[in-house]
């Protein structure tokens, strides 16, 4: 396909059918508050403008595949061309929301790896599918073959993160703010109250939170829905890995496994009580803040044994049985007195504000310490279990956190160096925090507060021939 060829022309119905939407959701509430109708030619004239713009997209829009480039350009008034060199290539990813779906149609993206990106919005399904079999030098629908599969048992932990009361309270801020369009903010909080009886009035205000909560549980298990259902990954010849997955938008996130430098299994803490966990890549060319649209997402929260087992298919290596080396007690000290010293901190400023102005803040420093202060220590504990460092094959493995466990499987041919850090407190204690740079995923990964000597030997065992020329390392210590 070396032609110029033109974007498809259903877009304009998707815009037409988009735009008539956003008029009538936005302007109902408007004119019903204003009891005036001028809102419906403004609404005519809105769907019009955007299509005729859209029209003039389209009509000018061009592109085309060669052998050594794909380009695009728009020749309207102002002339503009893009291109990529087809061999800098490394994704081409498909998504599709409902109405792209109804109309036949999907947007590809194509990417470098290196934040340099194209978008063909919209192609028809099967255009845009070929066009991303070619780009990738796939033969259209070949696979290796799959590594996982969606459970639809896996929603029973979609409720279980700090996402399922933040949904719920958003719930009913959204309510009284349709409400407040009307002007019945305080018509339905009433309402609401008057529901429980004469029930007093703080268990009225706790049957609403848990009203509150049963509504984001339900809004997080049709959020996992909407972006996990039908997730399969593959492993495609030539060396990718291919993610599909949603419900109502579907998309398709292709990943070379070139790029990936190991992967994370990410144990946030509702899931990682329930056994669970997540399957992340650690691949050169995702920016951080792609997490926003979990583009770097291998595996949805599974049973931890389903994605270790994921996690090792996909690095070659079994993972689930390494032995971590422990880290010292004094680590453990160092999280106990930063775990009690932020949960002070707030606590000792209620005190003396309440000593200043009134008592009640005195009795909310009391209950707030109360609560605080063993959770701050339990927090602190169970950071301190999850600390550890260890190698299997050509991957080093590193383990910390406690609200967000994370263990990074990180390719040592991927370690550019490793940067030593030493404070005061961690010198007198013979502690040092080693961390890993790599040009991929966050960029660095950490063995926080390893014993000095143990970690330094680890570090250039790990990468032979690194640390030699900065540190004295004993030489069996250098050999993998």
């Amino acid at each position: 396909m070396t032609g110029w060829r033109r974007l498809d022309r259903r877009t304009l119905g998707v815009t037409a059918v988009l735009l008539a939407g956003f008029s009538v959701s936005a302007g109902t509430p408007i004119a019903i508050g204003t009891r005036s109708l001028w809102l419906v030619p403004a609404a005519v004239l809105l769907v019009g403008a955007g299509v005729l713009a859209d029209y003039v997209r389209w009509r000018h829009t061009r592109f085309r595949c060669t052998a050594e480039r794909l380009e695009i350009e728009f020749d309207f008034v102002a002339h503009t061309r893009k291109s990529l060199p087809r061999e800098r290539i490394r994704s081409a990813d498909l998504a599709a929301s409902p109405l792209h779906r109804a109309f036949g149609v999907a947007v590809l993206t194509i990417g470098t790896g290196q934040h340099e990106r194209l978008t063909l919005a919209p192609l028809a399904r099967a255009d845009a599918e070929g066009l991303r079999a070619e780009l990738l030098h796939r033969s259209p629908g070949a696979q290796d073959g799959p590594l996982a599969t969606l459970d639809p048992r896996w929603i029973r932990y979609a409720p279980l993160s700090f996402l399922a009361p933040t949904l719920g309270l958003a719930a009913f801020g959204g309510l009284f703010k349709v409400a407040d369009w009307f002007g019945a903010g305080g018509g339905l909080l009433k309402w609401l109250l008057n529901l429980f009886g004469d029930l007093p009035l703080a268990v009225s205000v706790l049957l609403l939170l848990v009203l509150a909560l049963v509504a984001g549980v339900v809004g997080a298990a049709g959020l996992f829905a909407e972006m996990w259902w039908h997730h399969r990954l593959d492993r495609e010849p030539g060396g990718t890995l291919r993610v599909r997955r949603g419900l109502l938008t579907t998309r398709s996130v292709t990943l070379e496994e070139r790029r990936l430098r190991g992967v994370e299994l990410v144990e946030p803490l509702g899931a990682r009580l329930a056994g669970a966990a997540r399957v992340d890549a650690i691949a050169a060319g995702v920016k951080q803040d792609d997490d926003k649209t979990e583009s770097k997402t291998l595996l949805p929260v599974a049973p931890r044994p389903v994605a270790a087992e994921v996690a090792a298919r996909i690095v070659g290596e079994a993972i689930a049985d390494v032995r971590l080396v422990p880290h010292p007690p004094a680590a453990r000290g160092r999280r106990l007195r930063w775990a009690l010293l932020a949960a002070l901190a707030p606590v000792l400023a209620l005190l003396v504000l309440g000593a200043l102005l009134t008592g009640v803040l005195l009795v909310t420093a009391v209950v707030l310490a109360a609560v605080a202060l063993p959770v701050a220590v339990l927090l602190a504990l169970d950071a301190y279990r999850g600390l550890g460092h260890g190698t299997r094959g050509r991957y080093l493995l590193l383990r910390s956190g406690s609200v967000r466990r994370s263990t990074a499987v990180l390719a040592r041919d991927g370690v550019l160096g490793w940067t030593v850090k030493q404070s005061v407190f961690q010198r007198r204690r013979g502690l040092a925090t080693f961390t890993a740079t790599t040009a991929a995923g966050a960029g660095a990964y950490s063995v926080r507060d390893a014993d000095a000597a143990e970690g330094l030997a680890f570090a250039a065992a790990a990468v032979p021939g690194i640390l030699e020329p900065f540190a004295s390392v004993p030489a069996e210590a250098s050999r993998p």
